[in-house]
């Protein structure tokens, strides 16, 4: 796998300034919009082309641009897509195994919403899967948009930046990226767990209180009768 890094990293630095651009544009693109983001190292190329940048080989603005507006307008077409054709897209084969993992991408869209998308931004798979789960779930597409630029302006400042000050060390900055993206949606997940459960028992108290309060006024206690 090194090996095919180096090579893939000396084609593209190698490359016209406008074959970069295209390449590390439509690379992040597909990942959003096809749903291959465990297969197409969207992340990566977007490192490179930090990497390429800070060689003096393409301009870093056009790298954060082209990065940035990619991921946003790929994450556009993978919401309409699971808008569109709903769980017919997760549904096909090439999902079968990852079935617990989009249940578990539901649910967290369910109980985040918005912020989902966000996060979601910053996991290979979750990155690939998200727009299409938004779009399934009926999500408004300003919620949705508002979010999902938000995560791409983020993520795609983040990487390529990194890729930047790396420079030619970038498998080393994408593996600290990788591990620091997933602890920082677990801590995410976990502490959305924390909170949905104790806001649920207080709720819960709530309400068992104020059936208590209403089942005694309209069954009050009585007296004893004199006698």
């Amino acid at each position: 796998m090194s090996a095919l890094l180096d090579t893939i990293t000396n084609q593209v630095l190698h490359a016209p300034v406008w074959l970069v651009l295209l390449v590390v544009g439509a690379v992040v693109f597909v990942e959003d919009a096809l749903f291959v983001g465990f297969v197409v190292p969207g992340e990566t190329v977007a490192i490179l082309g930090g990497v390429a940048a800070s060689l003096g080989h393409v301009p870093l603005a056009a790298v954060l641009v082209v990065v940035v507006v990619a991921a946003i307008v790929g994450d556009t077409v993978g919401f309409e897509v699971g808008r569109h054709l709903g769980g017919r897209v997760v549904a096909l084969r090439a999902f079968d195994r990852h079935r617990e993992r989009i249940a578990q991408a539901q649910d967290f869209l369910g109980r985040r919403g918005g912020a989902a998308v966000f996060l979601g931004r910053w996991t290979a798979f979750l990155r690939a899967v998200m727009p299409a789960l938004a779009g399934m779930s009926k999500m408004h597409y300003p919620t949705f948009l508002v979010w999902n630029a938000a995560g791409g302006i983020a993520w795609g400042s983040v990487v390529v930046t990194a890729g930047y000050l790396a420079g030619r060390s970038y498998a080393r900055v994408e593996t600290w990226l990788g591990r620091g993206a997933a602890i920082l949606v677990a801590v995410a997940v976990v502490v959305s767990l924390v909170v949905w459960q104790v806001r649920r028992r207080r709720a819960e108290a709530a309400e068992g209180a104020e059936d208590a309060v209403v089942e005694a006024g309209e069954h009050p206690s009585r007296m004893p009768s004199a006698g």
